[in-house]
């Protein structure tokens, strides 16, 4: 298992969750929801330099026939911005069903929608995240795919 902070970052259309491991990459745990407007990608990249992530799990949402939607183009979109903008690296790993299962988990803790909104986006990074450790923990092999920077841009 490689050492070091990595953060999970579940994007979603207005808010973006993200989480963060801890040194050892054992446990996942909430930072803050980023509202997705504006610069989006100055919060993340404050996020990295404060916990000194060495690297950033996007979550790619694929549909449950593991096509790909809209919602897989945006990350994608997210994704390669951030390996474009940060100093680590970024990899896309898939997250069917994290949202669904974050809000449940907040349901059945007695939160209703409405007061979940803030940190759902926050709980679905945290699943994205510990899902990709436990990956990581068990095949040896880091998890998902890793974001070419210089992807669609012709070679020099």
């Amino acid at each position: 298992m490689r050492s070091g902070v990595r953060l999970g970052v579940d994007v979603g259309r207005a808010r973006i969750g993200v989480a963060r491991s801890d040194l050892h990459g054992m446990l996942a745990t909430p930072v803050e929801t980023l509202a997705r407007r504006g610069d989006y990608g100055a919060g993340i990249r404050r996020i990295v330099d404060e916990t000194g992530a060495t690297e950033v799990i996007v979550g790619l949402p694929l549909s449950l026939s593991g096509a790909e939607t809209a919602s897989t183009a945006d990350s994608r979109e997210v994704a390669l911005e951030l390996a474009r903008t940060l100093d680590v690296a970024v990899r896309l790993v898939d997250e069917r069903l994290t949202t669904v299962t974050a809000a449940r988990s907040l349901r059945e803790a007695g939160r209703t929608s409405r007061t979940s909104r803030a940190v759902v986006d926050q709980v679905a990074a945290v699943i994205l995240l510990q899902h990709a450790l436990d990956h990581e923990r068990a095949s040896g092999n880091p998890p998902g795919e890793l974001v070419d920077p210089d992807e669609g841009h012709p070679s020099s």
